[in-house]
């Protein structure tokens, strides 16, 4: 059960702690309460070991298809065909472990970050200790520019201000004191209260520590990390399901051969093993894990110089997936800063005046803007709308009254003309009363706040006499008007939600932010929002995951959410099926971030949640986000491009080798060892160089691909029908020159050899596309498929003509007769396989 400290009085909270705010604890207490509550650190989940790390590259369906058949190659002793299949598995491996050992431990991280000093009263003496020392009941003092060191009960304050945007989401600073707060006050909303983590702006104060290490609020979200099971991306998903149809069919067949042709053909064990082997070698792409891992790994090098950095390879993929973005406001959608945006008065001139001689802030030597956040604004908004600051600044300061918790105003005293002028900048609900002209504020005050915008104060008054107390004189002033503020909107983010709508992508905002500012910000990007569409962290929890699923789909704002909401909206969304992108910065964003398909951190954001997450944008721009998504989705039309080519050869080694062998009881048209070479040698080359296709016009105006359909109908049409065509076209080649020409069987084997190699030299720049045809796209675009083509014909060519490849893989020479026939068929292959193209976009929807 939660401890409700903001609940009770400061005293109290000493006396249930048993602690002296005279004294502090003693040393011989502290020792005590280190053995019960532990140190004030977070547990640090163990690294996995590097060894694991690699081994877990191979935890894959299709990585088991492919160590099975290295082990049935060595089963029938061919162990040519064997080491070259490992040797396929182990680069697979190197590649996906150089990747996933770029990741580094989030607790890790965080544990390093608690490695400062903070003063503290133990025996009655201040003394400065390490922060993991401290343990509950210890009195801690706080001031300007350190970290709150665990959280705490205030007991004491001087305008002390407190920034708590990493865990709470609020970008202001929060004013805090010591009164008591009602039970149900949220997170945020308590003042007289301060969390591990949180910057302190301005002032100083006293409290009391509550919670030390994993049983703080950033403690708790740092455990929620670690127990966060990682869900597997769309991609894993994909490959997964794909892998066990394809392991399933592939057994299957060669089972169904195997017996078939003892019993049907009455063909040897021996014989029937072969084939076996070799329908399983030709079934099974190997080139695919090779292929997938450099097109996901050329796509991560593409995001990167579009400012996002991947920490997972199969991300990529799934930002092409992705079809809900949830995401914070602070710096996700504002710069993070204050900024003046409205002075609401008839005066400008004086209202800007009276506001920089009010101000805290400065201008260096350097022409830097120094002091806090409202005074750099007021300083900042003055010079953008050509005030003269400096000139203005030059005029003689009789007095100061700084600005304080207390007073909530702040007071310069000025001689101007011969003229005393008061000046005062503060809070308008006390400006208003210690002026004359302000009774019609009020409403305008009112209307200002309810858009989430900061509002102060500002009023001027002459007088005739001084004093010491400048206190005395704040009174009857000329209300000059208002100054509000805001967190600005970064430019390109209403045009980037656009975007998202235009590819089908549902935008949430999840905030911490009151219900009517978290309403204004979603209604300035671009999102239309009635009463239905928002839904408080209180709502939430009033409502059963049976009720809540029923409505998330109307929700587009989440307003005053915690970390535990928002790992609850992730969860639902999943249920219910979808992918879903979770974005932020701070503490409390981790958890949701690291459960998400896709975790999106911000560069300048904290080191638990860019470790908790997949992708870390650079520059901070949401912007980047739908660049990343774009490249996500040229990624998986790459992806299936590469897998359609290499499953259709695939398939079609499958129907060469069945057909010949149980159909017409022919011997093999071609060996085990030839269908590993193309698969593996030659289809790997052409694969690669699908990563570097350019991008689809349409590709951001698709609807996203379903969590799991990696292969779609007219891949599976386009491989159903490259496979029937080539081996329809080879099986009659095979029958001609065999058993009409007599040629010798091993010349026979070659030329089928040759025309499935120069089969794929010219059949991938089908694949180019797999919505259009040749004729309607540059099939020349990609320079490395090309070269790919190019390179093919060579690696052909090496394997008929070198004596060391003719050895390995049993080919003879052929003659110009043969290589016109090779070339005949792979003519009409491509005219039929477009014509196929051709009739199944013409007559079916190709949207997914």
């Amino acid at each position: 059960m939660e401890k409700l400290y903001h609940n009770i009085s400061a005293l109290d909270v000493i006396k249930i702690l048993d602690s002296d705010v005279q004294k502090g604890l003693t040393k011989k207490e502290v020792s005590k309460r280190i053995l019960s509550f532990g140190k004030n650190s977070i547990s640090e989940k163990k690294e996995t070991p590097k060894i694991i790390l690699f081994l877990s590259q191979f935890q894959s369906p299709l990585m088991y298809i492919l160590i099975f058949a290295g082990i049935l190659t060595l089963f029938i002793k061919n162990y040519t065909d064997a080491v070259v299949i490992f040797l396929a598995l182990i680069i697979s491996a190197l590649f996906g472990f150089f990747e996933e050992n770029k990741v580094s431990s989030v607790l890790k991280k965080l544990k390093n970050s608690l490695k400062t000093k903070t003063t503290v009263l133990r025996e009655g003496v201040k003394k400065e200790i390490y922060q993991e020392d401290l343990v509950i009941g210890d009195i801690v003092f706080l001031k300007a520019g350190e970290k709150i060191p665990a959280d705490a009960r205030i007991i004491e304050t001087n305008n002390l201000k407190v920034s708590e945007a990493a865990l709470t989401g609020e970008w202001l600073a929060e004013e805090k004191d010591s009164h008591v707060l009602p039970k149900e006050t949220p997170l945020a909303d308590r003042k007289n209260m301060v969390f591990m983590g949180g910057l302190i702006e301005e002032g100083i104060g006293k409290a009391i520590v509550v919670a030390t290490g994993t049983t703080t609020e950033t403690g708790k979200i740092a455990e929620l990390i670690q127990n966060t099971k990682e869900t597997k991306t769309p991609l894993q998903e994909k490959i997964t399901g794909f892998s066990k149809f394809l392991g399933i069919v592939i057994g299957a067949c060669c089972i169904l051969i195997f017996i078939l042709g003892i019993f049907l053909r009455d063909h040897s064990t021996l014989e029937m093993l072969e084939t076996s082997i070799a329908i399983a070698v030709g079934g099974i792409p190997e080139s695919l894990p090779i292929v997938i891992t450099i097109i996901l790994a050329f796509s991560g090098e593409r995001i990167l110089k579009k400012k996002g950095l991947i920490r997972k390879l199969a991300s990529v993929e799934t930002l092409g997936s992705t079809q809900i973005i949830c995401f914070d406001k602070t710096k996700t959608l504002t710069e993070g800063k204050m900024k003046l945006n409205n002075i609401i008065t008839k005066e400008g001139e004086l209202a800007l005046k009276a506001s920089v001689f009010c101000t805290d802030a400065y201008i260096d030597e350097k022409n830097n803007i120094i002091g806090t956040p409202t005074g750099s604004a007021v300083l900042k908004g003055a010079l953008d709308n050509n005030f003269d600051v400096k000139k203005i600044l030059e005029i003689e300061e009789l007095q100061r009254l700084p600005f304080n918790s207390e007073n909530k105003y702040a007071l310069s005293l000025r001689k101007e003309k011969g003229k005393r002028m008061l000046y005062i900048l503060g809070a308008p609900e006390r400006i208003i009363k210690k002026s004359k002209n302000a009774d019609l504020w009020e409403k305008e005050i009112e209307r200002l706040a309810e858009k989430g915008l900061r509002v102060v104060g500002i009023g001027c008054k002459e007088i005739k006499k001084t004093s010491k107390d400048l206190n005395k004189l704040a009174n009857d002033f000329h209300f000059i008007g208002l100054l509000s503020f805001i967190d600005p909107l970064r430019e390109d983010v209403k045009e980037s939600i656009e975007i998202c709508k235009k590819a089908g992508i549902k935008t949430i905002l999840a905030t911490g932010d009151h219900a009517l500012t978290a309403k204004t910000i979603a209604e300035q990007i671009g999102l239309t929002v009635n009463e239905e569409n928002i839904m408080t962290g209180q709502e939430l929890d009033t409502l059963e995951d049976k009720d809540l699923i029923e409505k998330i789909g109307k929700i587009k704002v989440f307003a005053r959410v915690e970390p535990r909401h928002k790992l609850r909206i992730v969860d639902l969304w999943q249920q219910k099926g979808k992918v879903i992108a979770m974005t932020g910065d701070g503490i409390n964003d981790a958890p949701a971030i690291k459960k998400a398909d896709i975790g999106i951190s911000l560069g300048s954001g904290t080191e638990v949640a860019k470790e908790a997450s997949d992708l870390v944008l650079l520059d901070d721009s949401f912007n980047t986000i739908v660049k990343t998504v774009e490249e996500g989705r040229i990624a998986l039309d790459n992806l299936r491009k590469s897998v359609s080519h290499s499953l259709a050869d695939a398939f079609a080694s499958i129907i060469l080798v069945g057909f010949s062998s149980i159909v017409f009881g022919w011997p093999l048209p071609i060996l085990a060892v030839q269908i590993l070479w193309i698969n593996l040698i030659e289809d790997t080359f052409p694969g690669m160089a699908f990563a570097f296709e350019p991008k689809e016009k349409n590709v951001m105006e698709r609807k996203p691909a379903k969590r799991d359909n990696l292969m779609t109908k007219e891949m599976k049409v386009l491989i159903f029908a490259t496979g029937i065509i080539d081996e329809f076209f080879i099986l009659i080649a095979f029958y001609l020159l065999y058993f009409k020409a007599g040629f010798d069987l091993d010349y026979v084997r070659t030329v089928i050899f040759a025309m499935m190699s120069v089969d794929v030299m010219f059949v991938i720049f089908c694949y180019k596309n797999l919505r259009k045809n040749l004729w309607q796209i540059n099939p020349f675009s990609n320079i490395y498929l090309n070269f790919a083509s190019i390179f093919v014909f060579i690696l052909c060519l090496a394997a008929i003509y070198l004596p060391f490849f003719q050895g390995l893989l049993k080919t003879t020479p052929i003659d110009l007769f043969a290589w016109g026939t090779v070339l005949l068929v792979a003519l009409l292959s491509i005219l039929c396989i477009e014509a196929t193209k051709y009739f199944f976009i013409t007559k079916h929807d190709t949207e997914e």
